[in-house]
């Protein structure tokens, strides 16, 4: 399936998330306010990094290696139990651990040990969660876009249906619950989609932990954990310095346009991990990668930009119809905001063959690099251009990147392919 088709059999997807997305943005708005959409922040990053430990960290590391041994049945296999057996051990350690701490983890996040029992939900929940994820980064490993989009049209609607249902009745704590719970309800449509498949049996999942695959699924790990701490670990600093410099409901302000910037660039986003993450898995050569790196800033990045040129130039609509009143404080970071969205996608086409070659070492040093330098770069600009320096910040952070990956990645793959093409002859002398 190339690129094309894969980006409009995926937009299908995309198009429902994304109005399930901004249906739940209008409730949110209408329920929880600016503030709330700043706790809601706290906790979506605390369950980045909560889900991530419980998967042990080799979901993208699964996708990657269904993809290359797409002809070698065994091999998969060895993938999918090892990654089963990390699974169930993250899931349940993890999922006590949040239980044990949920009130210390509510003071950490929300100030006050009053959304304990928030976690206490999380806790339950994680080990279908964690199941979930395992099974969707199989099918995208399969490459079977039907299914995973099928999926992902349930997910969305479990999201607005659960959301709506709970804030409306609950307010902020029922959104705050309803984000911790969601995923693990979409588990069982999941589960039901992949029922008949072939290679959906329970003895494919469980046995023996293979060393080789744990090895190489390590790397990934090392990769996802180093995402999970460094990123949103930068963004609640960066939401701590908004709140102690200019307010709570700034840093809800900022929170709704990272929530719609999210949501605008689904199509780019989930076309990346969809199609760029098993193609560049598969290819082998120097040549094979440039041509698909060029294939998509071709389609991907011109994508990313006419979005980004529709969304500011309708960005009072957007916040009127989206959001309400209250929000109106944030059209001031759209034009930085969404210069900082096609500096992201520029640089994420080229970071994606760091996932898909096992880059690790260049992965989790960059990673830790820009989340230092995004938080250090909101920090000076805040200072020097108030509110607004919070996504000036964020854009420069990403041109930095953008040349950082460019440079990186064009000097690793001219490496591995005078590797490759030197002869034993050559290496012996």
């Amino acid at each position: 399936m190339n690129l094309i088709r894969t980006s409009l059999l995926n937009g299908i997807s995309v198009v429902v998330k994304m109005f399930t997305l901004l249906g739940i943005n209008k409730i949110l708005a209408l329920y929880v306010g600016p503030s709330g959409y700043a706790a809601l922040g706290q906790l979506q990053n605390a369950l980045t990094m909560i889900t991530t430990l419980s998967s042990g960290a080799v979901n993208t590391g699964v996708t990657k290696y269904t993809a290359e041994y797409i002809d070698e049945p065994g091999k998969q296999h060895a993938v999918w139990k090892t990654a089963t057996t990390l699974a169930v051990a993250g899931s349940l350690i993890v999922g006590v651990a949040v239980a044990v701490f949920s009130n210390e983890l509510s003071s950490y996040f929300f100030k006050t040990d009053v959304y304990g029992s928030v976690f206490i939900w999380v806790a339950i929940s994680l080990f279908f969660f964690t199941f979930n994820a395992l099974l969707l980064a199989i099918i995208n490993g399969k490459k079977d876009v039907k299914t995973l989009v099928i999926a992902n049209i349930a997910g969305s609607f479990f999201s607005l249906i659960v959301t709506g249902f709970l804030t409306w009745f609950f307010g902020l704590y029922g959104a705050l619950v309803s984000l911790g719970i969601y995923q693990a309800l979409a588990f069982v449509t999941t589960v039901f989609l992949c029922r008949t498949s072939a290679w959906f049996r329970v003895d494919y999942f469980f046995g023996r932990l293979d060393k080789t695959v744990a090895i190489n699924l390590s790397k990934f790990a090392a990769m996802a954990l180093t995402t999970a701490a460094c990123v949103p670990l930068a963004q609640i600093l960066i939401r701590n310095h908004l709140i102690s410099n200019f307010g709570v409901e700034y840093a809800g302000y900022w929170e709704a346009m990272w929530r719609l910037s999210s949501a605008y660039l689904l199509l780019v986003t989930t076309t990346l991990g969809v199609y760029y993450l098993p193609r560049l898995s598969e290819l082998v050569g120097y040549d094979a990668v440039v041509k698909e790196v060029s294939e998509g800033y071709k389609f991907i990045l011109p994508v990313a930009i006419t979005c980004c040129i529709v969304v500011y130039f309708l960005r009072d609509f957007v916040i009127q119809v989206l959001f309400t009143e209250q929000f109106l404080p944030m059209r001031d970071l759209f034009a930085f905001q969404l210069i900082g969205d096609v500096m992201k996608i520029g640089s994420w086409i080229l970071a994606y063959v760091m996932l898909g070659k096992a880059m690790y070492k260049l992965y989790i040093v960059t990673e830790i690099v820009f989340a230092v330098s995004f938080y250090g770069f909101v920090l000076l600009f805040t200072r020097w251009h108030g509110f607004q320096g919070v996504v000036e910040g964020y854009a420069f952070n990403y041109l930095l990147y953008w040349i950082v990956m460019f440079v990186c990645i064009a000097v690793a793959l001219k490496r591995n392919a005078s590797g490759a093409d030197e002869s034993p002859n050559k290496r012996s002398q």
